[in-house]
């Protein structure tokens, strides 16, 4: 009989969500126990990889409430949870404020709001993975440290597999540890919190793309669904689903790690179109990045993507964003694809040239303003759409980068798992890329950044935890 190891609160994975549940829990006193399935110090996952960048909706997070708000709203198109949209909104200053004297440590790393708070040392600074010594990791480290000062565990090595359910209360997790050996744990409480699940092919071919193995996994390679999995078959409600936060990259980035997770390509592909194999536009270029990412995941071949513009857009958005892919493309390996003419461009990338032109001249229609039977939409606020008239004319073959699932468990703003009636399952707590609704769902969904949702709501899992169990004694 495996014996079951007693905690007051038991979190599943240690990214930053996890590891601000449990500070939360661990500062008034609970018995704390972290799960994390790597066995590895630097454990990886996508609070390691990240940037650093905590911003909402790509702009400062510690702004006023109503206008962070509204930020935020605008960019999911009001499909946002409006309880969750409130409480990243409400607690998005204090939850900073609350890092910064666990010593994690933040710093105005450009003029705009998307990097005025920024981790230090920082770590979006060259193209390619670089995250040894800076932004993320450190950050971890020192969530890690502080955990462990207030008599906080951290396993490493252990991965949960079932949730341990009695009458309808989560009651701890059996996990397998290192060589497969038999844990359980009874606590008063569990978080999930082991991020989304993008790197499951079954997961993602369920809900996102059909032919999952040709998206670029631009993420740590940890976000499984083991969490939504268990959530899922305790009676836990899935939301959003159907979308992720990525970016398009160069194509070539399926095999060269240089190329990912930085230059993104989104600039190139909201300025100018983005054809498919038969040289057709199929989506609104101009609702961003990462819609346009979305879009070419669902693609009968999501690497049949390519990005057509001309030197205009090239030396003007192409300038333009975080190590912009002109000129780090090149730099960091990658290729135009040039020409003078828009047939022998067709020639280069294999497509009909006569379809190309086609769409070419049906877009340009819509950069001026005019109709355009044929065509899908061209929204050009905030992306101007910019015409693709005069050669050399350029394309940048592209892939779909998968960041993070931005769907997952349904929570309350208090971080309790809901059910498919929206009633709390007790005891079970989520936080996170594993979480759903924040970012909306469906073609209006919207990205609200990935530092911010994981470090406010595992804040507030951690604090409605405290509260419930100081009720409960």
């Amino acid at each position: 009989m495996t014996p079951v190891q007693d905690t007051d609160v038991l979190v599943v994975g240690a990214g930053l969500a996890g590891l601000a549940a449990a500070n939360k829990a661990a500062e008034a006193g609970l018995r704390v126990t972290v799960l994390e399935q790597s066995p590895d110090e630097a454990y990886l996952c996508n609070s390691r990889y990240t940037g650093g960048l905590f911003h909402i909706a790509m702009d400062d997070m510690a702004g006023e409430p109503d206008w962070v708000r509204g930020n935020l709203v605008h960019a999911t198109r009001g499909t946002a949870d409006p309880a969750l949209a409130d409480a990243l909104a409400q607690n998005a200053r204090r939850t900073l404020r609350w890092l910064a004297t666990l010593g994690v440590r933040f710093i105005q790393a450009g003029p705009d709001g998307l990097r005025r708070n920024a981790l230090a040392p920082p770590g979006v600074r060259q193209t390619g993975l670089n995250w040894r010594g800076r932004a993320g990791d450190v950050m971890l480290r020192t969530l890690g440290e502080r955990l462990a000062a207030r008599g906080g565990q951290l396993r490493r090595g252990v991965a949960a597999q079932h949730l341990r359910m009695q009458e309808g209360r989560c009651q701890g997790v059996d996990a397998a540890g290192p060589g497969g050996a038999a844990l359980a744990f009874a606590a008063r409480a569990v978080v999930i919190a082991d991020g989304g699940f993008q790197a499951d092919p079954e997961l993602l071919a369920r809900f996102i793309c059909r032919r999952p193995e040709r998206l670029l996994q631009r993420n740590a390679g940890s976000g499984r669904g083991a969490g939504l999995r268990m959530a899922e078959a305790a009676g836990a409600q899935l939301v959003g689903m159907d979308r992720f936060y990525g970016h398009l990259q160069h194509r070539r980035a399926m095999t060269d790690q240089a190329l990912w997770p930085y230059p993104v390509l989104d600039s190139l592909a909201t300025a100018g179109l983005v054809v498919d194999a038969g040289a057709r536009r199929f989506c609104d270029e101009g609702l961003g990045g990462v819609y346009v990412t979305n879009a070419v995941a669902r693609l009968d071949d999501p690497l049949s993507a390519v990005a057509v513009f001309d030197d205009a857009t090239w030396n003007g958005p192409g300038r333009d964003w975080l190590l912009p892919a002109n000129p780090y493309l090149l730099s960091a390996g990658g290729s135009l694809v040039s020409a003078g003419t828009l047939p022998e461009l067709a020639q280069q990338l294999g497509l009909d040239a006569a379809a190309l032109q086609d769409t070419v001249a049906r877009y340009n229609r819509l950069a001026d303003g005019a109709a355009a039977d044929g065509q899908p939409p061209r929204t050009t606020q905030p992306y101007k759409a910019w015409p693709v008239r005069h050669g050399p004319f350029h394309a940048v073959e592209l892939c779909a980068g998968i960041t993070y699932t931005m769907g997952g468990i349904a929570t309350d703003a208090q971080g309790r798992v809901l059910d498919a009636q929206r009633r709390p399952l007790p005891g079970l707590y989520a936080a996170g890329a594993c979480t759903g609704g924040l970012e909306g769902q469906g073609a209006a969904a919207g990205y609200s950044g990935g530092l911010s949702k994981s470090g406010v709501f595992g804040m507030l899992a951690g604090e409605a935890i405290v509260a419930a169990l100081r009720g409960a004694a």
